[in-house]
């Protein structure tokens, strides 16, 4: 018989996280990250970080370069860039 009971997702680590000074520039910055074809996500902030913004972008550390190239071009500010371990 199969089992149908859910798991827990276990929680991911080793991400790097970009904080915002607005939701509008997370927001843009997600459409201009995804449009270059890298893998990122909008969440909730972190409790332990701080930021004007209540949302930030998480991505894995290898592709921090190239988002931050992809945020360059298109001129989006942001707070800065942590690595959450």
């Amino acid at each position: 018989m199969i089992s149908r009971r859910k798991h827990k997702k276990e929680p991911e680590t080793d991400l790097c996280v970009i904080l915002f000074h607005s939701t509008s520039e997370a927001i843009r910055a997600e459409s201009v990250t995804k449009k270059s074809g890298l893998q990122v996500k909008l969440r909730p902030i972190p409790r332990h970080l701080s930021s004007d913004c209540g949302i930030c972008l998480t991505f894995v550390p290898s592709d921090r370069a190239k988002v931050e190239e992809a945020l360059r071009a298109r001129n989006v500010d942001y707070d800065r860039i942590d690595r959450l371990e």
